[in-house]
């Protein structure tokens, strides 16, 4: 996911998006657990795609509060 289109999503799509992600990274982490991962640059993704849908959400957030 780039982060142009985190950008442009509203608040209310960056939750169902974080709430996605997380549940992801769950699993992955079950799987590298379980030895069952293949694709180990999977976890490096969705962990640093969380760290941005956080901080634009953030940003959002603030904008609204200061505005």
């Amino acid at each position: 996911m780039k982060i142009q289109e985190i950008k442009d999503m509203s608040v209310d799509q960056l939750n169902q998006e974080l709430v996605k992600f997380k549940r992801e990274q769950l699993n992955l982490r079950f799987q590298v657990a379980s030895g069952q991962l293949d694709n180990t640059s999977r976890v490096r993704f969705v962990r640093r795609t969380i760290a941005q849908i956080k901080t634009v959400q953030h940003n959002k957030i603030n904008s609204v509060k200061g505005a």
